[in-house]
């Protein structure tokens, strides 16, 4: 209607190792998908990213507000990690990622909007369809897979604060409960939302589905708080992979440990079981516990070094790519 033939997606190039068709379902938000991406495109060209829309926060946030769409800022980093590798892909990828700043002493309507978040909301106007806003947009880049939210309609988190260790107020919204500190008795509103049916049906139709990293509360745990997300997860035949993040104290786990987070999962979805914890020695503190924490899902732990050199909490993409053909190939 508004265009000819979609281009040709490239796919990821055949590898020798028995992984080279898997079918991946990678489920996130914001910086922890993205690495987790970044690192699943050098395997495969099957993936399919499932993405939080609970962000509340600066252009997304803007966007959700003034025109009542999904906040697509999440989506839009999702489908820049799996961008193909060559000048197109990395050109579009840059675009997608600009953003705009106002001239000094501008209060510019443009300010600090990405473009990529504009593009992705023009094609749903036009389109009139999420899932295929989404799909011309990754055709664009070249994306090695595809991007879909995790539900049809934009969500809202909520959470308690603790203070001196008893529960105290509550925080709504992504975007501040993120750096509220140590957060608990978490929730989605609305609490029955519909779940994208694309996404559910990429679950069911995986071989792996690899959840995090990424802020535990907020982009991981929102997937196991929607309940038709949460009931994919659980009764699908793929097996699952908790990627742990690197650094387990940011802001909203303060004083968490890394077993802890495994107990966060436990808590809020005690039906939901693991068939692997992928995690960085580094960032393990106490092994033997959380590796007790970790049979209580079910899992088996891998450690694996796939952090940056740096030494920055960040994971690096061709040590954690590496980290995930050989649990693919063993398991």
């Amino acid at each position: 209607m508004y265009t000819g033939i979609l281009p040709i997606v490239p796919t990821a190039s055949k590898l020798s190792s028995p992984e080279a068709g898997v079918r991946v379902a990678a489920l996130g938000g914001g910086h922890g998908l993205a690495a987790s991406l970044s690192a699943l495109r050098l395997l495969t060209g099957n993936v399919t990213a499932v993405v939080t829309v609970a962000d509340d926060g600066g252009s997304s946030g803007r966007l959700r507000e003034e025109l009542g769409v999904l906040p697509p800022g999440d989506l839009r980093m999702a489908l820049s990690a799996l961008c193909d590798d060559t000048d197109w892909g990395r050109t579009w990828r840059d675009v997608m990622q600009h953003r705009f700043t106002s001239r000094e002493g501008v209060a510019g309507s443009l300010d600090n909007h990405a473009l990529g978040n504009l593009l992705i909301v023009t094609l749903w106007e036009l389109l009139g369809d999420t899932v295929a806003g989404l799909r011309w947009a990754g055709a664009l880049l070249g994306a090695r897979g595809e991007v879909l939210p995790m539900a049809s309609v934009p969500l809202t988190i909520e959470g308690q604060v603790k203070n001196n260790g008893t529960t105290g107020t509550l925080i709504r919204g992504q975007s501040l409960l993120a750096k509220a500190g140590e957060v608990e008795n978490v929730r989605l509103m609305p609490q029955d939302a519909p779940a994208c049916a694309e996404a559910v049906a990429a679950i069911h139709g995986a071989d792996w589905v690899v959840l995090g990293p990424g802020s535990w509360y907020t982009s991981v745990l929102p997937h196991l708080l929607l309940p038709e997300m949460r009931d994919a997860l659980c009764t699908t035949q793929a097996r699952r992979l908790l990627t742990m993040n690197l650094d387990v104290n940011d802001l909203e786990a303060t004083g968490m440990s890394a077993a802890d987070h495994l107990h966060v999962i436990s808590r809020y979805a005690p039906e939901f079981s693991v068939d692997v914890v992928l995690a960085d020695p580094q960032s393990i503190a106490d092994v033997a516990e959380f590796t007790e924490a970790a049979a209580m899902i079910g899992a088996e732990v891998v450690f694996g070094m796939v952090g940056s050199s740096s030494g920055t909490p960040v994971h690096d993409p061709l040590r954690l790519a590496a980290a995930y053909r050989d649990i693919f190939g063993d398991h």
